[in-house]
């Protein structure tokens, strides 16, 4: 199984990744790097290319387009001969895609699968409110 690097500011990756955890079971393959407060992102770099040196092939998500755990990742995508895909706005229904499409060996939609996973509940509410939950 590819492995999965989650990035992210704060404890939003640790907090996602349990969320996925309580849904799929124990992910031994999906590896976390929060930000911490105050962090250099030399120092934040510096995290993530030792993780990243330890795995054979892996995918990074990250929490928002021109933050430093994305910055990082895409310098490190620039200037790095072991190429991975980077992908940011990371949400649990993207991991959940990812996690599923790897148990059965296929392509995730992960752009997709993390689109459908927003939606305005409110205005489903307002126009439709003999939905079924």
């Amino acid at each position: 199984m590819t492995d999965l690097v989650l990035l992210s500011h704060g404890n939003f990756c640790k907090g996602i990744k349990e969320g996925a955890e309580m849904i799929l079971g124990p992910q031994k393959n999906i590896h976390t790097i929060d930000l911490k407060e105050g962090e250099s992102p030399e120092h934040f770099q510096t995290r993530f290319l030792n993780l990243t040196g330890s795995l054979e092939k892996f995918v990074v998500f990250t929490d928002i387009l021109g933050g430093t755990p994305y910055n990082v990742a895409y310098k490190s995508l620039l200037s790095s001969e072991n190429k991975f895909e980077l992908y940011t706005g990371m949400n649990l229904p993207m991991i959940i895609s990812y996690v599923n499409a790897q148990l059965v060996s296929s392509s995730p939609n992960l752009i997709g699968d993390a689109k459908n996973g927003i939606k305005f509940i409110a205005a489903k509410y307002e126009d439709s409110p003999d939905d079924e939950f």
